[in-house]
């Protein structure tokens, strides 16, 4: 049995993945080989640990479990699971990133509140502007929230809120578009966490956006393909939307020219809300968690199900 990992590792994190494997072959090759190189071991190997090409699995015979270092999958949504899924388990991060991302939620959300976001900027341009800024800011006290999508870190961020006194509306996978937009017009703050599918995307649209409460704040660290981007620009630009706070993009890295560099009252976090210091090292862990369940013929944790797209 061979492991196949495309990570970008420290040696010393090499070194404690192969000790966890114990006698199992560690291939590691990271983004600056050649596919010449790497794909024949990725070939030979039974399990996988990263995010390969979805082009090599395809045609791989050997290939038994891939742990994503991911939740999202998109990439490999096109691939035929009815097929591929009788002899390939796929496993993900699920609820993995909930900590962070829900604490880059409310950094966000408190950073628009109480003007942190303006304050940088006029620290910047060396502009003090003192006591005409506290007319305009407010607290997240007593607010009215949104969350759409009922995963771990809408979870775990509904857990941050309980100091807040927060009045709590969720949506997750049976919602309507009639009891949405009912809520939606209510809402001081609607918090997007859901993955990408086709029930999801493009849900923000301009009518949408028009079916806020004036003053609101929206933020989005599920998928960037539920957000009509120039609807959220324009909804700012006029201040109809207070602030909104975006981690995903539909092009990742976000274009030069997208209006997102310079929307007013935008917080844009570059898909780094997960991020923590440890985060490879905790990646290896979950990994490896699921190798000795691997061994043991047990179930694996964060089992990916295509039929659902999540």
């Amino acid at each position: 049995m061979e492991v196949f990992c495309n990570l970008m590792l420290s040696d010393v994190q090499k070194e404690r993945l192969q000790n966890g494997l114990g006698k199992v072959q560690l291939r590691h090759f990271d983004d600056s080989v050649l596919e010449s190189v790497a794909r024949p071991h990725f070939e030979k190997s039974e399990i996988v640990f990263g995010n390969p090409p979805a082009s090599w699995i395809a045609t791989h015979q050997s290939l038994r479990w891939i742990q994503l270092e991911s939740v999202g999958f998109g990439e490999y949504l096109s691939l035929n699971w009815d097929t591929l899924g009788k002899r390939v388990t796929v496993t993900n991060l699920s609820g993995f990133f909930a900590d962070p991302v829900a604490e880059s939620i409310l950094a966000g959300v408190l950073s628009i509140y109480r003007g942190i976001d303006q304050l940088v900027l006029l620290k910047h341009n060396f502009d003090w502007q003192g006591d005409s800024l506290r007319p305009h800011l407010r607290t997240l006290n007593a607010s009215r929230v949104l969350l759409f999508g009922q995963g771990a870190i809408n979870s775990r961020f509904a857990e941050l809120l309980l100091p807040f006194r927060c009045d709590i509306v969720r949506f997750g996978r049976e919602w309507t578009n009639a009891s949405f937009d009912k809520a939606l017009v209510h809402a001081d703050l609607v918090i997007s966490t859901v993955p990408d599918t086709p029930q999801t995307r493009g849900v923000f649209d301009r009518r949408r956006f028009n079916n806020f409460k004036r003053g609101s704040i929206f933020v989005n660290f599920g998928r960037g393909s539920v957000v009509d981007d120039d609807a959220l620009a324009d909804a700012l630009q006029s201040g109809f939307l207070r602030g909104a706070v975006i981690d995903v993009t539909r092009d990742e890295p976000l274009p030069a020219e997208h209006r997102f560099w310079l929307t007013p009252n935008l917080i844009l976090t570059q898909h780094s809300g997960g991020g923590t210091s440890n985060e490879i090292d905790r990646k290896i862990d979950w990994f490896l968690d699921n190798f000795v369940r691997y061994q043991r013929g047990e179930e694996l944790n964060a089992i990916v199900d295509f039929s659902r797209g999540y």
